[in-house]
């Protein structure tokens, strides 16, 4: 018999973990060991004798692809159906407009 696949499985039932939670349970063996492990290959590698010192700072031009554009603060008349369809997936709505506005100019349009 062909094993099913996993699209045709069954969902389960979703649960809701806090941060609080995951960060207040114990670690299991397994994860302690891999943290001694971790912990003794530093020791061993002397990681905290590295000398950083001959290393070059990073240049505005170097370090510009990962920062944002700045955003530039503009009022936008817009139909009020328009306005609703935005509106009614939620929150956020004017980073919406820029996405789709981003969308249409990466097109060239």
């Amino acid at each position: 018999m062909a094993k099913k696949l996993s699209a045709s499985s069954r969902l389960e039932k979703q649960i809701s973990v806090s941060a609080k939670s995951i960060w207040n349970k114990p670690l299991t063996e397994r994860q302690n060991a891999a943290l001694g492990c971790v912990g003794r290959r530093q020791k061993r590698a002397g990681v905290s004798q590295l000398d950083y010192s001959d290393i070059p700072a990073l240049t505005d031009k170097q370090l510009s692809p990962f920062r944002p554009p700045p955003k530039k603060l503009v009022a936008v008349r817009l139909d009020a159906d328009v306005f609703e369809w935005l509106q009614q997936y939620g929150a956020g709505y004017s980073t919406r407009i820029n996405n789709i506005l981003r969308v249409v100019m990466s097109q060239g349009r």
